[in-house]
């Protein structure tokens, strides 16, 4: 058995719908740059799920993180982002399947909370985003292409993402309030989105640049994982790359 002490990577876990499924995949994307920040400090875990939305990601959480697993993994999260409402504010008549009441959502993400507590995620560690600005015109030419009407509407994001900024509140968690800071002073949002409701190059660095600002402080104490290369003694490399850090 090694008498070496197994090199441990902090983690940061990203959970949310498509916007982050695909987050840490695209070469611009807001997953991506948060991981090119972190590497060698923490790993970034992509728990995105194209298409779900706050009822199932709250069903499916214990899953993912369980209250059963030991306290020294679960400390080694630094943070999870929380990142659902693009789904869930989708209009009852034309999409059932995805909406959830806009109260539902609130105890939900309220509920994500808790069960992240519970499995030894405090609420400092956790932040929420809601959902971002919807382009209505944009949106609907996607929809009419898969055969259906709009399905959603700006102000009725608008309504999730105050109800996202209240639950984080509520919950002593932060937010990153997409939906207005994209709309701020009245710029034009629609740079931010690809297709009316999916995040555009230019909407992945708004995220990720404003992510950053909430997540450096829980990471800044992350040492740089192994040494760097040209610390390492060419003569005798054990004695820098097994020696415990």
């Amino acid at each position: 058995m090694s008498k070496f002490k197994t090199v441990s990577w902090p983690k940061v876990i990203l959970f949310g719908d498509s916007i982050t499924q695909v987050s840490i995949h695209k070469a611009n994307g807001w997953g991506a740059d948060i991981a090119n920040k972190l590497a060698r400090k923490c790993d970034v875990v992509n728990r995105g799920l194209s298409g779900y939305n706050s009822r199932w990601a709250r069903i499916i959480l214990p899953r993912l993180i369980s209250s059963h697993s030991s306290a020294d993994n679960n400390n080694s999260i630094a943070a999870v982002t929380v990142f659902f409402g693009a789904n869930d504010c989708a209009l009852e008549d034309k999409n059932p399947q995805q909406h959830v009441p806009v109260q539902e959502y609130s105890e939900n993400l309220k509920e994500i909370s808790r069960l992240l507590a519970s499995s030894g995620v405090s609420a400092d560690r956790v932040i929420f985003i809601t959902p971002p600005p919807v382009h209505e015109e944009a949106w609907e030419k996607e929809c009419i292409l898969k055969g259906c009407p709009l399905n959603r509407h700006n102000s009725a994001a608008g309504q999730y993402a105050q109800a996202c900024v209240q639950a984080a509140g509520q919950c002593g968690a932060d937010v990153l309030d997409l939906w207005t800071l994209m709309q701020k002073d009245g710029q034009d949002y629609t740079v931010y989105l690809s297709d009316g409701l999916h995040l555009s190059a230019r909407g992945n660095q708004f995220l990720a640049q404003h992510l950053w600002g909430l997540l450096e402080s829980r990471v800044a104490h992350l040492p740089f994982i192994l040494p760097y290369w040209g610390d390492v003694d060419a003569k005798n490399p054990e004695s820098s790359l097994l020696c415990d850090q």
